[in-house]
């Protein structure tokens, strides 16, 4: 893993990486198209992941649904009530999460600062950490930005693994530096991060441009991560 100071070059690090000792275990990325991560679990040792996550567990892991946060909060975002809560009672005991659809899996060190999730990007997190409801720092961004008026905000120590559509885009933003995301492709971005939409501008770009009316336009300082392809619908069941 990279010092707390800084950032990594890039998120997802080493096909397969230790966990600091803060978060005891470790976690392995596999696969090119549609990405996965496999955790090794110590007894007692618990994790979060989306709903409809888990590929598969070996006999020494249980899951169960929780809500976690406040439960009107997590209604209203469109994330679903529940999460699916995973303990390890054995060492080594392995599960393996999936966002079933094409994409890459980053992972977000929280001693790097809270990371917000739009819709459908986040896929598991372990160590202490807390799972918030946020609401968009600006309203047109909550109702035209294709990221929703509430994000999942995550903080306290621990990795948060991330799921993007089609490959990882990362932008470290300078304060002050600005970058303009169409709608859909954003994934997730740092705790210091703006968010907010600007127009396109224009009868044709409107008409013929296929970016909508409005895209997202993203303020440092901070790190943004897009995806480069914009997020299927979830089919029934498969929320997080």
């Amino acid at each position: 893993m990279q010092p707390p100071s800084s950032l990594p070059a890039r998120l997802s690090g080493p096909d397969v990486a230790n966990m600091s000792e803060r978060v005891p275990g470790s976690y392995e990325l596999r696969g090119q198209i549609a990405q996965t991560v496999t955790i090794a679990l110590e007894p007692s040792q618990t994790m979060w992941a989306s709903k409809g996550a888990i590929l598969s567990h070996d006999a020494g892991v249980q899951w169960q649904l929780k809500v976690p946060g406040a439960a009107v909060s997590r209604m209203l975002s469109g994330e679903g009530l529940a999460l699916t809560y995973i303990t390890g009672q054995r060492p080594g005991a392995k599960v393996t999460l999936s966002a079933n659809q094409t994409g890459k899996v980053a992972v977000w060190d929280l001693a790097w600062g809270p990371v917000t999730c739009t819709s459908g990007s986040f896929l598991g997190a372990i160590g202490n950490v807390k799972i918030d409801v946020t609401v968009a720092r600006r309203f047109g961004a909550a109702l035209f930005g294709g990221a929703g008026f509430l994000l999942q905000k995550l903080s306290g120590q621990g990795l948060v693994f991330i799921h993007g559509s089609g490959d990882f885009v990362e932008r470290d933003l300078e304060p002050g530096e600005e970058v303009t995301v169409s709608t859909g492709n954003l994934a997730a971005f740092g705790s210091g991060v703006g968010y907010d939409i600007v127009g396109v501008g224009g009868c044709l770009k409107v008409l013929f441009g296929r970016e909508g009316l409005f895209m997202t336009r993203m303020t440092g300082p901070g790190r943004v991560l897009m995806q480069s392809m914009k997020r299927q619908r979830l089919q029934p069941g498969r929320q997080g």
